[in-house]
């Protein structure tokens, strides 16, 4: 079936029709570098990277922006990230910025997320927001107090339209102590004055200062997509205010639709409540990178639809992985048969089987990027060819066919599924003593020593190495 993206501004799901034939503008607001990335950006990126892997999959060329915030982001207390990073760790502003958004690059290379098109920052963009702004002012939708820009909700009737609240209810989820300078609690900055000291801050029309969070990806998305594009994404945590605000500025400033599809993932949870860093529930990457494997912590996320909340928890990832072993031991099982079977052509009912598997493959995914029906198929793909395996000799084109099937899906669509394994490096010395031990092993069966051949399968399975011992042969994999 053709695909559907819920779409967070109508509140349903749509046919995808792209504006322009073929091709695809999408845009997803990127992390801020201020410290290393969590979980929950993982989910975030990987999330969105299954999306612009499947678009392409389907034949669109797609532009992909993803913004790098290195100002700007300005925290509930007044205080700028970047600003109250550098201080935590006594260096430069953008010195801390290169450091955090190398190490941003290197968990998403880990994760296997195809990196974006284009990868913008906000402080390169400094003219093109000052631009935006004056615009803004210009059609009375803004207004200038003591060199700061804010941005007039009251101006714009439709502020709220993406999130649903209405400006009346907005005051009363105010948070903090009301700033003097607006004409109402819920008007956000456009520009900020730079304050004596300031370090971050730039040359404008209405004195030193510096972009406020919102206007820089109103004007970094417009500048390399147009104005409307396809496609917005983001965490559902910045459905408001962040992205409220983009919308309304952006389609002040133009009288044109700004984003035609919003789509947001859902939050990642520990035991029913955010993971923060406050609450102690707190993961980056790079920590649980020491406990799981990065393709692990991948599966775990596209094990689940994006727009659902993710319940992270250390027995839930141990579960993923797995599960990810399993679908890992069927690729190998039909890789490792390739040298050895014989030619001919593919098997027809092989054939059928793995069109019927693609077929529900693709329809899970074109129900709004169902990942997590997908990956329950690729399992039943999984059991299927194991017992085809089990029980005949399979031709060589047979298996590649098969094989095909696991890259095109598991790999090219998903990401999870590699080209090759880390296991089948040759000279690893610990799968040389594996294949050793096996070699050995079998010598014992057939003295009929059979006593030490399960010494030997007893001592490979507590250090986390299952035998399966089949007609053509004994395959192995590791369980932990």
């Amino acid at each position: 079936m053709p695909l559907q993206i819920y779409n967070s501004l109508t509140r349903q799901k749509e046919l995808f029709t792209p504006l322009h034939e073929g091709r695809v503008m999408m845009y997803v607001c990127g992390p801020t570098v201020y410290q290393d990335t969590h979980i929950g950006h993982g989910k975030t990126y990987v999330n969105f990277d299954v999306v612009v892997r499947y678009l392409r999959y389907l034949g669109y060329r797609v532009r992909y922006v993803q913004n790098i915030t290195d100002v700007g982001h300005i925290l509930d207390s007044g205080e700028d990230r970047i600003l109250k990073g550098a201080a935590r760790e006594h260096v430069e502003p953008m010195e801390l910025v290169e450091r955090y958004t190398r190490r941003y690059f290197e968990d998403m290379d880990a994760l296997n997320v195809t990196r974006p098109d284009i990868s913008p920052r906000a402080s390169g963009h400094i003219p093109e927001q000052i631009a935006l702004v004056q615009r803004l002012l210009e059609r009375g939708h803004a207004y200038v107090v003591n060199g700061s820009v804010y941005f007039d909700v009251a101006s714009w009737p439709t502020y709220g339209k993406l999130s649903g609240r209405r400006v009346e209810e907005l005051l009363e989820g105010t948070r903090i102590e009301v700033n003097p300078e607006k004409r109402h609690p819920a008007d956000f900055a456009l520009w900020k004055r730079a304050e004596p000291g300031h370090i971050m801050q730039w040359p404008s029309p209405w004195g030193l200062g510096y972009p406020g969070w919102h206007i820089e990806c109103s004007a970094m998305s417009t500048k390399y997509l147009g104005q409307p594009f396809d496609i917005h994404g983001g965490g559902v945590d910045n459905k408001f205010p962040h992205h409220e605000a983009e919308v309304a500025q952006s389609e002040a400033a133009y009288d044109a639709d700004f984003a035609r599809i919003w789509m947001h993932n859902g939050m990642v949870m520990v035991a029913g409540q955010e993971m923060h860093k406050s609450l102690g529930n707190y993961w980056t990457l790079r920590q649980a990178f020491e406990r799981w494997s990065p393709m692990a912590i991948r599966f775990f996320i596209v094990s689940s639809h994006y727009r659902s909340p993710l319940d992270f928890s250390e027995e839930a990832v141990d579960s993923a992985a797995r599960g990810l072993e399993r679908l890992w031991n069927g690729v190998r099982a039909a890789r490792d048969r390739l040298s050895t079977a014989p030619e001919g052509p593919a098997d027809d009912d092989v054939t059928a089987l793995l069109e019927d598997h693609k077929t529900r493959f693709l329809a899970a995914m074109d129900d709004d990027f169902n990942t997590s029906g997908a990956v329950g198929v690729l399992f039943e793909l999984v059991r299927a060819t194991n017992a085809l395996l089990a029980g005949e000799s399979p031709t060589q084109e047979t298996l590649e066919a098969i094989d095909r099937t696991y890259r095109e899906l598991g790999g090219e669509i998903l990401g999870v599924v590699p080209d090759a394994f880390p296991e089948q490096g040759s000279g690893a010395l610990a799968d040389d003593l594996v294949e050793l031990l096996l070699a050995t092993r079998q010598d014992l069966r057939a003295a009929k020593q059979f006593a030490l051949a399960d010494r030997i399968r007893d001592r490979l399975a507590a250090l986390g190495i299952a035998l399966e011992d089949t007609p053509h042969g004994t395959r192995w994999h590791r369980t932990t």
